[in-house]
């Protein structure tokens, strides 16, 4: 008996909480679970036990993208039914994580990582976005929002929950593809400031800047918010959507000191993020493949970061099944799009993107990752609505 196979067997007995068949490089096939096997995995060619020892997220990964696994039903589905198994070692990534050595985001390093995942280009992106190529959680109001209307209703949310005012400089720190700083200008006649680190967004932000006649009132930078500390600029407002998910945890408190040091007395700071139940660095293929310098901060990270700095939390909402539901949107418009991304794109980097795209969705509805915006204000401030009513007034 090739032990190597003892080793799978008992690996997968118990890795699925539904019926599951598994095609082993030799041939042979075994059925796992009661009932009708809902999914397949496939084994093209023999994977050692010692690599998934060392390392599930990273060796199963590579596997995939390179063809040496495979799978037949939906992945996302797939990935679901290992995260509600118990013991399953999805639950687990921190032990895995620790293996590796964990570099400070410097700011030369924080670009290079940001460049790595969003210069891969824009018509990659166009693909698979909406039209606002906006890059983050979306916000279901019905129930048959298309993805293009829950972007609109996450900006606009946003934008209520700062309680806006015209004249006011409003700064957007990681400003993606620059919906939320043109909207912010156009709604509320604020000031608005975008910077990024991605030189595919900082063009085509300034192209949109100037297609909406938007010169006087928005600016776009290539640039790092540590820069702009430096510079000892302020701001009424300071909000970040899915950026400081880039900053490494040793860099938290700089980024908490940071928005401290740029807001005015009474300011208000929204951000928006994703967030872990506990402290662990992601896994070693995210980091390796998809976010360098990733890392998801606890929800108790971030807010004890707040009190450090006499920063004070007044709001809090979880958008966790937005985000599956967002996921799950741009997974299938990915694989839709699939003759037209191969035309720019080569086979491993589909594969590795159709397996991210799904697994994320996947750990957003049954897994460990949750996605809150957190409203904060620099000391205290009287002036903002009591209730949340505005909030959902059209």
């Amino acid at each position: 008996m090739d032990l190597d196979k003892i080793f799978y067997r008992k690996f997968l007995k118990g890795a699925f909480s539904d019926p599951v068949k598994v095609r082993y490089w030799d041939g042979t096939e075994e059925d796992y679970g009661d009932g009708q096997p809902k999914f397949e995995i496939i084994f093209n060619s023999h994977i050692p036990k010692k690599k998934i020892l060392r390392d599930p997220f990273l060796t199963l990964g590579e596997s995939y993208m390179d063809k040496t696994l495979d799978f037949k039903g939906n992945i996302r589905e797939i990935i679901e039914s290992v995260y509600k198994s118990n013991g399953s070692f999805l639950h687990n990534a921190g032990a895995f994580s620790r293996l590796y050595k964990v570099i400070p985001n410097t700011i030369k390093k924080s670009r290079e990582d940001i460049q790595y995942h969003y210069d891969v280009g824009n018509d990659f992106y166009s693909l698979w976005l909406d039209k606002t190529m906006t890059y983050s959680c979306a916000y279901f109001k019905n129930e048959d929002d298309s993805l293009y209307d829950a972007q609109i209703n996450k900006v606009n949310h946003i934008l209520k929950k700062m309680d806006l005012k015209e004249g006011q400089r409003l700064l957007d720190i990681g400003c993606g593809w620059g919906e939320l700083i043109i909207a912010a200008a156009k709604q509320y006649g604020v000031n608005a400031v975008g910077i990024t680190l991605s030189e595919e967004q900082y063009s085509k932000v300034k192209q949109r800047i100037k297609e909406n006649n938007l010169e006087d009132k928005v600016e776009v930078r290539l640039s790092d918010y540590r820069e702009l500390v430096k510079n000892k600029e302020k701001f009424d407002r300071i909000v970040s959507v899915g950026m400081i998910e880039h900053v490494g945890r040793k860099n938290l408190h700089y980024y908490m000191e940071g928005v401290n040091s740029m807001l005015v007395q009474g300011g208000v700071s929204l951000l928006h993020c994703i967030t872990a139940q506990t402290e662990s660095e992601v896994n070693e293929w995210i980091k390796r493949y998809i976010f360098p310098g990733g890392y998801i901060p606890s929800i108790r990270e971030l807010v004890s970061l707040m009190a450090d700095n006499n920063l004070h939390l007044v709001d809090v909402e979880s958008l966790r099944l937005h985000y599956y539901k967002t996921l799950k949107i741009w997974a299938e418009n990915f694989e839709n799009a699939l003759d037209e991304v191969s035309k720019i794109k080569d086979d491993r980097f589909i594969r590795m993107w159709d397996l991210y795209l799904n697994a994320c969705s996947a750990s957003f509805h049954y897994g460990v990752m949750d996605v809150h915006q957190f409203l904060f204000t620099k000391g205290l401030n009287n002036e903002l609505p009591m209730t949340r009513k505005k909030l959902y007034e059209d």
